[in-house]
């Protein structure tokens, strides 16, 4: 049973989204996605700015209302503009390096100084070490916004000592996670033809970062304890990596793979999962496992997924990691060590009672990360940004470029 407080009242509130959006096979347009049906269930109204690349065009539910090219300025004052004179109460921004366009990706802070309704901007991304461009640009989205939304408490420290920005201006909230059912677990690894098996288990959009080749050279020794161990390695290659490298990092893992003498343990599935599989391969694993090489990720949804799954976890120090495997829900191991990752899933793996404690502990903390719960904390938020914030009578319009 999953505890949501209820929620008063939310009349006729309207809320505008600037983000990817799905069918764009990205994280954060999952992410998008998933918060805003969980604020609908609330009652309220959103509709969705979405953000293509260049050259992208794609089916796009009834929600989206607008669409703006990255790179393009004039999509940028059209939007501006859309939001202005729409019926909206409060924009919601999803930021990320990269999504956004200009030199410096300054087009994202130059069309929210003029939005005349509140702004919440959530930050995918907190990086200790960014370049003075970056960290000029982040620190201009935030003067603009009127509340920072982070996923990770260990980001506020962050964001006030590189970026300058006041620490009573962020809010934490957990990344949202769909609610697993705890009574379809021992039935999906036959469901899956799993069953037997100890599943190791890494899901995402297959990029270097990852480490997951570090991951497969853990496996001998793994194999060697529990001949019935497997790792599955979940989900399609990185679109952008797609475009640019084709599936030369896949077809590297897999000759790895062979060069091993694993290629039978080590499982790849490549395609795009809906939630319903992606819940499914979870609750069918045994470990859930992140090698991954950015220490400055300070969100990870598929992390979070797996907390919500109860899953025992077995990761590399990167900051959401750091802030979510505490108290026994979890193992940290060095980046790009094979030794440390086989001993940490054999310590799991060899250990019934601990992973037991795991599991239990990860499903307690992960009811407070479940979508209902998240929706109506950023109903919250919603709300209390419109009663709170007041609107410049004089709003600062997008000048025009050349």
């Amino acid at each position: 049973m999953v505890f949501v407080p209820r929620v008063s009242s939310a009349p006729n509130l309207q809320a505008a989204f600037l983000s990817t959006y799905v069918p764009r096979e990205c994280g954060i347009a999952t992410f998008t996605e998933d918060l805003i049906r969980a604020v609908e269930s609330h009652g309220v109204t959103c509709k969705v700015f979405a953000m293509n690349r260049p050259g992208q065009s794609f089916a796009y539910d009834a929600r989206v209302v607008g669409t703006v090219q990255e790179k393009s300025w004039s999509d940028y004052r059209d939007a501006q503009l859309m939001i202005n004179r729409g019926p909206y109460d409060v924009l919601s921004v999803q930021h990320e390096f990269g999504i956004y366009g200009g030199e410096n990706s300054e087009y994202l802070a130059e069309m929210l100084a003029g939005v005349k309704i509140p702004v919440i901007t959530t930050l995918h991304t907190v990086l200790r070490k960014p370049s003075e461009a970056m960290r000029q640009n982040l620190r201009a989205v935030a003067r603009h916004s009127d509340r920072i939304m982070i996923m990770n408490s260990l980001a506020v420290e962050i964001l006030a000592k590189v970026y300058g920005i006041d620490p009573g201006k962020v809010t934490v909230i957990h990344h949202g996670a769909p609610v697993p059912s705890r009574e379809r677990q021992r039935a999906m690894k036959q469901y899956l033809r799993l069953d037997g098996l100890k599943v190791i288990s890494t899901f995402g959009l297959l990029s270097s970062s990852k480490g997951l080749e570090h991951a497969i050279e853990a496996m001998p020794r793994i194999v060697e304890a529990h001949p019935e161990a497997v790792y599955l390695i979940l989900g399609q290659t990185h679109p952008v990596v797609q475009q640019e490298e084709g599936e030369q990092y896949r077809e590297g893992l897999k000759a790895l793979a062979r060069k091993l003498g694993i290629e039978h343990s080590v499982r790849f599935v490549d395609k795009y999962f809906t939630k319903a599989e992606l819940i499914a391969y979870l609750l069918a694993s045994d470990i859930y496992l992140t090698p991954y090489l950015n220490m400055e990720q300070v969100t990870s949804g598929t992390l979070a997924y797996a907390m919500a799954c109860g899953r025992p976890l077995v990761s590399t120090p990167y900051l959401y990691a750091q802030f979510l495997l505490g108290e026994e829900r979890g193992l940290l191991v060095p980046p790009r060590d094979p030794a440390e990752i086989a001993d940490a899933c054999l310590h799991v793996l060899n250990n019934p009672d601990l992973k037991a404690r795991m599991e239990q502990a990860n499903w307690r903390y992960g009811q407070k990360m479940l979508w209902p719960r998240v929706g109506y904390e950023y109903l919250q938020l919603l709300q209390e940004e419109m009663t709170t914030t007041t609107v410049p009578s004089q709003p600062v319009y997008l000048r025009a470029r050349a």
